[in-house]
Formats: structure tokens, C-alpha cells, sequence
């Protein structure tokens, strides 16, 4: 670890560049993922990604450099507690902010084994596809594709929402829906468009779907569903409930990748 740099000044470039990539929800202008928090700190240490620098506020300097202590390249700046929360997009800042080289990753490694891939169409909320790429890994999906039109995967909410899943499942971003669908027929996956439960729908229920064979779950907006593209090529699928016609995003994410899990692990 290099020596520990000090920055006291709003004005600063770096402290600039990281400020504009969250109000932005995207990377700094050199291509860094602001991962706030020391727990996505851990998890991109674990993931072996680089972390090209720690920010951390004066009160928790030394936890800072006892988490990269034995890194070579990875400098530690210190920043005033006050002026660190101005910085950061979270109410209740850890006072740690990691700058990490975001994964990058090719088509073909979603699709790798039997493919069970996650298709974010159109999604807005940060903490939905966050939430989404975290129940993903939990249920051995292969990859995911952000569709053109969806948040970035480096808006630093949706990485704290995914909890440190976005440095290891394998995913593409801004991906046109037309090539998408081309991508998805080329590898022969099956193509299911989650859906409300609404009565006369022609929706088949989650409860008769084999989604043991390679497929592909897609996931709709919050306010328009899935689009055209690629609902015009999918089954559509809703999952029963008593009571309530949708659900958010997120929950019917992680239900769906949750009965694909159960399925394969019944039928290896």
C-alpha cells in the first residue's frame, strides 16, 4: 500500500469526478465504479477486482488502511469527515469509498454451461436491478443483460443494491434489444416474459413452466412491462397471487430465478 494522501478541498478533480459519477449513476471519467461502503469494499477485494483507490473520512482512516494494508498500488486518501459526506450519495455515509475497475465480460460467458440468463428491459429503479443481479447470483444464474434504455449496473445505487454481485456474475450493458434477441436465439435459450396476473390473461402460470433447459428471464419495467422487441418472441409468464394483480420487479426477479434453481436442482 502507498503512502496515505490527504485532501481537504472540495474543489479538488478527484473528489470532483467522484461526485459527478453519482449524481450521474455511472463511472468516473477514468472508468471507475464508486463502490461506497466497506462491505463493497470486501466484496471487490474478494472478487479480486482492481481497486484503484480508497476515499476514506479522517474517523475511520485506519480501518480504511488495515482493509488494503497489504496491497501493492492501492493508495488510501484521506478526506475530511464532513466534506466525504458531501461527496457521497448514501444518507448515512460509512465514511469508505472505493474507486474499482468494473468486471468486463463477454457474450459468450453468459451463456456459459445451461444457460440461465437475466434480461433487464427497460428497468428505471437502481435498487430493483441491483436487487435483481444479487438474486441472480444467489440462484446460479449464468449472466444478465442490461437492454438499452435500462439503468447503468455502474449507477453506484444499483451496485450497493446488488450487494457485491455485479463484480462476479457475468453481464452486458446497453445491449439493443434486436441484438439482444438475435444473441438469445443463437443460443438457443428459451425466452420467458414475466408478466402481471391478471384475469383472461393468456399468461401460462410459473407453476406449469419447465425452466430446467437453457432460458432466459425477462424483466419488464416498473411502469411499461417487457417491451415489443423481445415479448413478441417470449412465453409470457405470471406468477399466482391471491389478491394483488403485479408485483415489483425485484420480488418477481427473484421468485422466478427461485423456481428456476428449484427446478434444475430436482432434474440435474
Amino acid at each position: 500500500m502507498s503512502r496515505a494522501e490527504t485532501i481537504t478541498s472540495a474543489a479538488n478533480p478527484l473528489l470532483k469526478d467522484v461526485r459527478r459519477a453519482i449524481v450521474r449513476g455511472g463511472l468516473t471519467e477514468q472508468g471507475w465504479c464508486v463502490a461506497e461502503t466497506f462491505h463493497l469494499l470486501e466484496e471487490a477485494l474478494r472478487s479480486d477486482c482492481e481497486v484503484q483507490a480508497v476515499l476514506a473520512a479522517e474517523s475511520v482512516r485506519s480501518a480504511a488502511e488495515a482493509h488494503v494494508r497489504r496491497l501493492a498500488g492501492v493508495k488510501v486518501v484521506v478526506v475530511a469527515d464532513a466534506l466525504l459526506r458531501r461527496v457521497s450519495g448514501t444518507e448515512n455515509s460509512q465514511g469508505v469509498i472505493a474507486l474499482v475497475k468494473p468486471p468486463e465480460w463477454k457474450l459468450e460467458q453468459l451463456f456459459r454451461g445451461r444457460p440461465l440468463v437475466v434480461v433487464l428491459d427497460g428497468l428505471q429503479d437502481p435498487g430493483n436491478a441491483g436487487a435483481i443481479l444479487r438474486a441472480a447470483e444467489a440462484f446460479g444464474a449464468t449472466g444478465a443483460m442490461f437492454l438499452k434504455g435500462t439503468v447503468s449496473p455502474y449507477n453506484p445505487k444499483t451496485l450497493r443494491a446488488s450487494a457485491g454481485s455485479l463484480f462476479r456474475i457475468p453481464y452486458l450493458h446497453g445491449v439493443d434489444p434486436a441484438l439482444a434477441r438475435a444473441a438469445l436465439r443463437q443460443n438457443k435459450v428459451a425466452l420467458y416474459a414475466g408478466v402481471p396476473a391478471r384475469a383472461g390473461s393468456a399468461a401460462r402460470s410459473l407453476a406449469g413452466i419447465d425452466l430446467t433447459a437453457g432460458c432466459a428471464l425477462i424483466i419488464g419495467s416498473e411502469a411499461h412491462g417487457v417491451g415489443g422487441a423481445l415479448r413478441s418472441a417470449a412465453v409470457d409468464v405470471s406468477i399466482p397471487t391471491v389478491g394483488v394483480e403485479s408485483l415489483n420487479a425485484a420480488m418477481a426477479a427473484g421468485i422466478l430465478l427461485y423456481e428456476a434453481r428449484r427446478q434444475r436442482a430436482l432434474r440435474p
